[in-house]
């Protein structure tokens, strides 16, 4: 049961931590996009204000996954009485990142084309590879954590020490 718990919490921690490198990095620092900048490009004050409220509503999402798989792996490790393998912790948040980039990659830049990796670049075939490296990078992010989750979960760890 403790595995499984630990990578719930894991993936979850990761979609949170996922989402806030996007909104920090891509949104704010290197300002690439806002999450309606395909529709509504913040060029006045109003369209800027109606990207500032999305994307503060999407950073609202990514802080409540953070804080429910932190609570989440709060409760697998204290029902454990262990830390768990680091591997598979790391391996469970690189698969919620992952997974987050291909949600979000696929439905917001492909489906409803609400923003773009770089919505300063015209719709062409530079815009697209970026897109697909956002999804590519997501799909590796789910790979590489799954074989981490995999090789953690051969890793037999002694029981805790009852006194």
């Amino acid at each position: 049961m403790y595995p499984r718990r630990l990578i719930i919490a894991g993936v979850i921690l990761g979609l949170g931590l996922g989402g806030f490198f996007d909104g920090i990095v891509l949104h704010q620092v290197l300002q690439w996009h806002h999450m309606l900048t395909a529709t509504s490009p913040p060029n006045s004050v109003g369209s800027l204000e109606l990207n500032t409220l999305w994307d503060g509503l999407f950073h609202t999402m990514t802080y409540v996954f953070t804080v429910v798989g932190l609570f989440l792996l709060w409760q697998a490790v204290r029902s454990a009485n262990a830390l768990p393998p680091t591997g598979t912790l790391v391996g469970a948040i690189l698969m919620g990142w992952g997974i987050f980039n291909l949600v979000e990659g696929i439905i917001d830049h492909h489906l409803l084309g609400i923003h773009h990796v770089l919505d300063s670049l015209p719709p062409g075939p530079i815009r697209l590879v970026l897109d697909l490296a956002f999804l590519a990078l997501g799909a590796a992010f789910l790979l590489i954590g799954r074989r981490l989750v995999r090789e953690g979960s051969n890793v037999t760890t002694p029981a805790p020490r009852v006194r």
